[in-house]
């Protein structure tokens, strides 16, 4: 019998010791937003396109603000990797500009006015 109890409240200790382990873990993902020069549905399509790679559980752009909301896991990919994804695509961020010939090949509806 005093075994019984014995292994019932090791398995107890085990089970607590584990959620508190669980709450000292760090955060395995980071939301962040990115400002992504775009106008359209189309641009919406194509953003959130680029950036579902590994790494990226989220993605979302929205038109009106042109904010781009992601949550990814840092440990696999990183703010300017995301960012290059998007300049690829044909769109800039504030780190990196999509080069001439990405912003060209866009649809004519989704060329935004580009700084220089």
């Amino acid at each position: 019998m005093k075994t019984i109890k014995l292994c019932a409240l090791l398995i107890c200790a085990m089970v607590f010791s584990f959620g508190a382990n669980a709450e000292t873990k760090p955060a395995t993902s980071k939301t962040e937003t990115i400002k992504v020069s775009g106008n359209c549905g189309m641009c919406e399509s194509r953003i959130e396109k680029a950036v579902k790679v590994d790494g990226v559980s989220k993605a979302k752009w929205d038109s009106k603000t042109q904010l781009l909301t992601v949550t990814y896991a840092p440990s696999k990919i990183t703010s300017e990797k995301i960012q290059q994804k998007i300049a690829a695509a044909g769109h800039d961020t504030p780190k990196v500009k999509a080069s001439d010939k990405a912003y060209a090949s866009l649809p004519s509806c989704c060329k935004y006015n580009r700084t220089k």
